[in-house]
């Protein structure tokens, strides 16, 4: 009787013990497991942060703004933003304008939802400056001075603007460009006195 309770003792012993190795094994191959996952991981987060790294900054040249009429006018053209050595060069052709001068600045938001163009906000001011002409000091980055209309209602404007950006926090990329009715005096604050808005544009990146 002795013999068969030992041979009992010692089978149960045997198989705890296969029972502990069978779960130390299987805890060994979830850990290698978990290690191999979190090296490969990490070696792909390297391998893609060094793409990154190596990749060519994305560099905008240029900016394009198409101009639509708000409701009741009529004025409409293409205005182009080109990075050059010394600055932005600013080409603006209108067409639909009354003969004269027309202030024309760039907005804080591009959007030309509304029928009056007020979505467009206010002018494009980051630096919290005072309104002024676009070749003074003080200006916001939004103004363009004016645009000025021959008999035809047809208007061009070229200049190289010292203070825009097409790049970086202060960027006029998604901005929309505003053309008034009135002349802008680049005086009066802060929008110059140029009346209602009469066509409105938002800003892309152009090719």
């Amino acid at each position: 009787m002795l013999h068969i309770v030992l041979f009992s003792i010692y089978f149960n012993y045997r198989q705890i013990e296969k029972l502990k190795i069978n779960l130390l094994m299987k805890n060994l191959r979830f850990i290698l497991s978990t290690i191999l996952v979190a090296g490969m991981l990490t070696y792909t987060s390297a391998q893609t942060m060094n793409m990154q790294m190596s990749a060519p900054a994305s560099t905008v040249h240029s900016a394009v703004c198409m101009i639509y009429p708000t409701q009741g006018n009529s004025v409409t053209g293409t205005i182009t933003f080109t990075k050059v050595n010394d600055g932005v060069k600013v080409v603006a052709d209108l067409q639909g304008l009354t003969k004269g001068k027309h202030g024309i600045h760039i907005h804080e938001c591009g959007d030309c939802s509304a029928a009056d163009g007020s979505s467009a906000g206010s002018h494009f001011n980051p630096m919290a400056k005072s309104h002024g002409a676009p070749m003074d000091a003080m200006r916001h980055e939004g103004d363009m001075g004016n645009i000025e209309a021959d008999d035809s209602g047809k208007a061009h404007m070229e200049y190289i603007d010292k203070n825009i950006s097409l790049e970086g926090m202060i960027s006029i990329i998604g901005r929309s460009v505003i053309v008034h009715k009135n002349k802008d005096d680049l005086k009066t604050q802060p929008t110059g006195n140029a009346g209602a808005r009469i066509a409105c544009g938002v800003i892309g990146i152009g090719k």
